[in-house]
């Protein structure tokens, strides 16, 4: 079994207004096999603290840890948390033109593997992925997202996880710009991958919609940087039902959270 262990995360930001703080002593733990829904308003930090877990330069760890089987990630580049077992399946997933869909996966797989996979054994194990993801096979050929839709990419970035086998997945706003039919399509092919590897999730997300089918075991409130409550599944419905007026600061309220 693995740990992510996120131990009283500080975190800023260099704005031209100057230094902003995002996250304020962010802690959580979380187990192979465990999915954790992280909820909160727009602003409070909960994609800063995927990124940031990510590796992403932008964000500048003050003081704190992140520790994956006991390692500090944070002392870590990119590629080395990727693989060290950690995935972030972007909100925005990025255009990667000139690079097919093909090269990248497998270039990827060999360098998190340490080894090659043999040529026919992936051609028949990405098929049959993007088959069950209900993708078009000419995609194996076509650039990194480029000129994907919105529900495509995400497709893509699921197809990724389901290949790439990681030992903890990020999911940040997966829900975001997909319409039902291909919300669940995309979440079929996370609870597939989490059955088959047994690995922990932690999805960012503001609405309810998503946890109808990929069901969290735990569910957080993210406010002001930090995590202020933690329930089971039947927090969400809470939050869907009376918003988040009850857990940001004094003076603050859900409507200005979201500007």
């Amino acid at each position: 079994m693995s740990t992510l262990e996120i131990k009283d995360l500080h975190v800023h930001v260099e704005t031209k207004e100057g230094t902003k703080q995002i996250l304020k002593g962010a802690t959580l733990t979380v187990h192979s096999g465990e999915t954790h829904a992280i909820m909160g308003p727009n602003g409070s930090g909960k994609s800063t603290l995927a990124y940031t877990l990510a590796g992403h330069p932008k964000y500048v760890v003050d003081s704190g840890e992140a520790l994956l089987d006991g390692q500090d990630i944070l002392k870590m580049t990119p590629d080395e948390r990727a693989k060290a077992g950690l995935f972030l399946a972007m909100q925005y997933p990025v255009e990667v033109p000139g690079v097919s869909m093909t090269n990248f996966l497998r270039t990827a797989k060999t360098e998190i593997d340490g080894e090659a996979p043999g040529i026919r054994q992936w051609a028949k194990d990405l098929s049959e992925a993007m088959k069950r993801l209900k993708m078009d096979p000419k995609f194996a050929t076509r650039s990194v997202n480029e000129g994907f839709s919105g529900g495509e990419k995400k497709r893509a970035e699921v197809l990724q996880l389901e290949l790439l086998k990681p030992k903890f997945a990020i999911l940040d706003e997966t829900d975001s710009g997909l319409d039902v039919d291909a919300l669940r399509i995309v979440s079929e092919g996370v609870n597939r991958a989490k059955e088959a590897n047994q690995f922990g999730i932690l999805m960012v997300t503001h609405y309810t919609r998503i946890l109808k089918y990929i069901k969290p075991d735990i569910v957080h409130v993210f406010a002001d940087g930090h995590f202020v409550k933690t329930g089971g599944p039947e927090l969400a419905d809470e939050l869907e039902e009376h918003g988040y007026d009850a857990y940001l600061p004094e003076g603050a309220d859900s409507e200005s959270a979201l500007a």
